[in-house]
This record gives C-alpha cells, structure tokens and sequence, in this order.
C-alpha cells in the first residue's frame, strides 16, 4: 500500500462541483454546471478527472440496518510485524468495509458490517485474529448510529 503524493489543491470550481454532487449525487451535470459556471461537458470531463485520480467517488450510501446487517463494530488490532502487509489482507474481507493505520493504542482500525452477532463472532476467530501478524483485537459494537455524513472536505 503506496502512500499517495499529495494532489496539487483543487480550485473553487472543482471543489463547488464536489459539493453539488455531496448535496445530492444524482444531480445532473446541467444542473452543476449552472451552479459552478461551466457547461454540461465540462462538468462531465472534471467528474471525470476526480473519480480517476482518485479524488472523490459518487456512490450510493446505504443504511446497514434496513438492508438486513443488524450488527456494526469498530475492531482495534494490534499488530506485531509489517502493518501495511496486515492492512492489505483485512482489506480484502467483504464484510470490512474501513481499514485505516493508526498511531496510538492501536495499529489499525478496521469496521465491519455484519447480518448478526454470530457472524461477527466468525469474522473475529475465523477470520481476523487468523491473519498472520494480529497479536490481539479489541471491538467496538455500534448501539447507535447517531450521525454520518459524507460532505466534508471541500470547506
């Protein structure tokens, strides 16, 4: 897992774009272009460029809950080894939806969306704490889902 180069700043216009399509991701490129300043296609072709690069995704956010996945958790995991190598096989568990390396009482975080407490309980001892490198885990079961919002970042 490469670490990106930082991306040279987005101008007002870009970052206008991305803020149209947090408010509503199904906003046509008319519509963002009216508001940004630009025609259709050039809206098309910038949407483009930041998905490509790698910038932002448009993708649809669900509710775990009403899609059947009664259970969400927070797991911390110590590692001993190369925690990028770690990072990189967690990732590819389905039912991993975050992996993130972190400094502190942890070496990473990872969120999990399971349908029950039965399956978080496979993913923990069949799955993850079988990784070679998880010295121990630690979960942080969702009660709660209080807030969640995704239009960060363009302020």
């Amino acid at each position: 897992m490469a670490t990106r180069s930082p991306l040279p700043p987005l101008d007002a216009v870009s970052k206008g774009i991305i803020e149209q399509l947090q408010e509503d991701g199904r906003r046509s490129y008319a519509e963002i272009g009216k508001a940004v300043g630009l025609s259709e296609a050039a809206v098309r072709q910038r949407v483009q460029k930041l998905t490509e690069s790698g910038v932002m995704q448009v993708v649809a956010v669900t509710d775990p809950l009403q899609l059947g996945f009664a259970r969400q958790a927070m797991i911390g995991i110590r590692v001993e080894g190369d925690t990028r190598r770690v990072a990189e096989q967690l990732a590819r568990f389905d039912a991993i939806d975050y992996v993130v390396l972190t400094a502190g009482s942890f070496d990473l975080l990872v969120e999990v969306v399971c349908e029950d407490d039965d399956r978080l309980i496979e993913l923990l001892n069949r799955d993850i704490r079988r990784v070679d490198g998880v010295v121990s885990t630690e979960t942080f079961v969702y009660l709660k889902l209080q807030k969640q919002h995704y239009n960060w970042g363009t302020r």
